[in-house]
């Protein structure tokens, strides 16, 4: 498929619009899908294996309300799906769509140029008002401008 029928609508349900123009949808996989167009690739970030998806997709093991097993491996995939996002449909997804999802969405944001210390502000303001949920999780993101990523 490769964003052969578009991007996501800039004002559909969840969709994130990065400084850069990028487009990313963010969801909660416990609310189902939210109908319209299918991704062309995801990011799922769970404590275990997600079913695969009829897209490509990929899966950071992730915890609920903890931090990425790997990070400096969630890292590079936030990297790449940021990349993909640029001419994909891609959607970032967990459990409930706020916390481990707004912390990926906040980390892509300091990859797209959002300092990381306004990373978690911009993502609240523009995806979901409680994204990143967790004291870690906001240290990881304002860390998360380091060259390491840890």
């Amino acid at each position: 498929m490769s964003g052969s029928t578009g991007p996501w609508a800039p004002d559909a349900a969840g969709v994130l619009r990065l400084p850069s123009g990028v487009l990313l949808r963010g969801r909660g996989l416990r609310h189902g899908p939210p109908g319209g167009l299918s991704p062309d690739f995801g990011l799922y970030l769970l404590g275990e294996e997600p079913p695969s998806p009829s897209w490509e997709a990929d899966w950071v093991p992730w915890p609920d309300f903890r931090l990425p097993k790997d990070p400096r491996g969630a890292r590079v995939r936030f990297a790449e799906t940021l990349a993909r996002a640029a001419s994909e449909r891609v959607e970032v997804a967990c459990g409930g769509g706020v916390g481990r999802t707004g912390t990926a969405l906040a980390c892509m944001a300091v990859l797209d140029g959002v300092p990381a210390d306004e990373a978690v502000a911009y993502v609240r303001r523009h995806y979901h008002r409680r994204a990143v949920e967790t004291p870690w999780q906001r240290r990881f993101v304002r860390r998360f401008g380091r060259d390491d990523g840890d």
